[in-house]
């Protein structure tokens, strides 16, 4: 196996009393680089590069409340017993569908201040978007979480991944699936399909497929998960949220083609706010 670099420490490094974890450092790398991504293909229909900037701003911030908000909410029993938790952040806990949820309310709020087309704006950001949750995923690993069930060190040296992802995958005393690395393939997976697909796609159906690309993908590694938000004691939150975005983009997709017949993302240029 290559790159056996032992055993990852959480922590980058130290400024004072202060810890820096790789977790912040990943998640930052990946939305800096969704956005110069994104920031690129907007310039190209015509955006100028300050629309874009306010729009992820302002749904990064709300997101991440949003984020923090929904996973409260499913733990409500051990928060409402523990509320001085709540804000702290940094002891873990945030929802990824938590925070789509805040970000896309936040930026369809943006774009209508600032009369642009929210279907547009989600074509020019899914890929980043799908691309930065890869990447995030990878937080985790450094984190040591988000894994699924016990297995065997011979399970994983079949999956021939490297050494050090086989190293840190064993966390007190047991080894782990590494579910991580299952979804951030699958996110980057459906980055390069939404590139491709974009230009013969019309306009809002790159953001639907990318809906139901991460949904799939989430709801079969939720399955793995040990760390699950529950809804019930058998049904977890995060498979019937991917169900519910499955089923909503592809009545969605039927319907503007049967409806409204947008243009073709290629053909559009800064469009406005939809009358």
């Amino acid at each position: 196996m290559l790159f056996n670099l032992g055993y990852i420490d959480p922590v980058a490094f130290s400024l004072g009393p202060i810890d820096v974890r790789w977790y912040g450092i990943i998640i930052a790398f990946g939305i800096l680089l969704g956005y110069f991504i994104a920031q690129a293909t907007a310039k190209k229909v015509g955006y100028h590069q300050d629309a874009l900037i306010d729009i992820i701003f302002w749904s990064a911030i709300f997101g991440f409340v949003a984020a923090r908000i929904y996973f409260v909410i499913f733990q409500w029993p051990y928060y409402a017993a523990n509320p001085s938790e709540i804000p702290m952040i940094w002891h873990g806990g945030i929802a990824i569908h938590g925070g789509l949820i805040g970000g896309f309310i936040t930026g369809i709020i943006v774009c209508k201040m600032n009369n642009h087309n929210p279907w547009q704006i989600g074509d020019i950001v899914a890929p980043s978007i799908i691309l930065a949750q890869g990447i995030g995923r990878w937080g985790n690993f450094m984190n040591h979480e988000a894994h699924g069930g016990p297995v065997s060190q011979s399970f994983l040296e079949n999956l021939h991944i490297p050494r050090f992802i086989i190293d840190n995958m064993y966390i007190d005393g047991q080894y782990y699936q590494p579910t991580f690395l299952y979804e951030s393939v699958w996110d980057v997976l459906g980055f390069a399909l939404l590139l491709f697909l974009r230009k013969h796609l019309r306009i809002g159906e790159t953001f639907f497929l990318y809906l139901i690309w991460y949904s799939i993908g989430r709801f079969f590694v939720e399955g793995m998960r040990t760390d699950s938000l529950m809804l019930t004691s058998n049904i977890r939150v995060a498979q019937v949220m991917s169900v519910i975005l499955i089923i909503i983009s592809v009545v969605m997709i039927i319907y503007r083609r049967m409806k409204k017949q947008p243009p073709k993302f290629k053909d559009a240029r800064n469009l406005a706010w939809p009358k």
